[in-house]
């Protein structure tokens, strides 16, 4: 398993990075806030690191060399990967301080190990959420037991949301307020005639440049994000509500029963009945 849907054409790298935390566990280990003096710090250069890192820069500045690659680090920079790296940190400054957690995926021989060895710079804003997150996470660094260790896990894949967010945030900020409005507009009238043309000329945009916005956005074109969001509501319609597969597709969009059920099946693997019959 390489951690990246087969077929699909990942144009960021903070979108990339969802798709493989989506689909592949992991586990997560230590929690350290380190502050460090002006210096060199051989820690991991004749042994390999032997985790991913989520790494935080909180003061200081710093050059991070892993293989000899250097990745420059000041307040908020981020860092996630470099597993089985060779890494050397320098200090610039009076003192730097980083937040580091350590995580893998539960089933190592089943994924691309140069995905997992790649370090990717991210950026987070340095904010009170993210303070309370990191207090958090090092009160439970200690702690083994089960629940405990569940929300350990639960507050990393929380940071790294907010890295993540913050990263497209960044590279899409002229943008943002324009695709945030398609998605709401696409989540209202998701039941009318919506086509690529219409939402470009909401924006008076042509379709083809407005269609690589929202995909460097969301990672998907915005036709197809419109038939995920019709087709997710449609399975909470089947599995919880008693109308007919007919109705149910009119409700989400489609006059065509027979188009509708083609495209479901699609999407999840099978027929609108059988996920029915599932539910009985």
């Amino acid at each position: 398993m390489s951690g990246i849907r087969e077929g699909v054409r990942m144009e960021s790298q903070y979108d990339e990075l969802a798709a493989f935390f989506l689909q592949v566990p992991i586990d997560v280990f230590g929690v350290h806030q380190t502050l460090l003096q002006a210096g060199i710090y051989q820690g991991h250069k004749y042994q390999p690191t032997a985790k991913c890192g989520l790494v935080i820069a909180l003061k200081g500045e710093a050059i991070f060399s892993y293989d000899g690659e250097s990745y420059p680090m000041y307040p908020g920079k981020t860092l996630l990967g470099g597993f089985n790296r060779s890494l050397e940190l320098e200090v610039q400054t009076p003192e730097f301080e980083y937040f580091l957690v350590h995580y893998l995926p539960a089933h190592l021989d089943q994924v691309n190990l140069a995905f997992i060895k790649k370090v990717n710079e991210l950026h987070i804003e340095l904010d009170a959420a993210l303070l309370q997150l990191m207090g958090q996470l090092r009160g439970l660094s200690l702690i083994v037991g089960n629940i405990e260790l569940l929300e350990k896990k639960t507050l990393f894949y929380r940071l790294l949301n907010k890295a993540l967010l913050f990263e497209r945030y960044q590279q899409n900020s002229e943008s943002q307020p324009m695709m945030e409005q398609t998605i709401a507009y696409i989540r209202k009238h998701y039941m009318d005639t919506i086509t690529l043309e219409s939402l470009a000329e909401q924006h008076q945009m042509k379709a083809k440049y407005f269609s690589h916005l929202f995909r460097k956005y969301t990672g998907i074109g915005p036709i197809n994000y419109l038939i995920q969001y019709r087709m997710n509501l449609a399975h909470v319609l089947l599995t919880t509500a008693d109308f007919s597969i007919r109705e149910i597709a009119s409700s989400v969009g489609y006059s065509d029963a027979y188009y509708f059920s083609r495209l479901f099946k699609k999407h999840y693997g099978m027929s609108p009945s059988a996920v029915r019959l599932q539910e009985v």
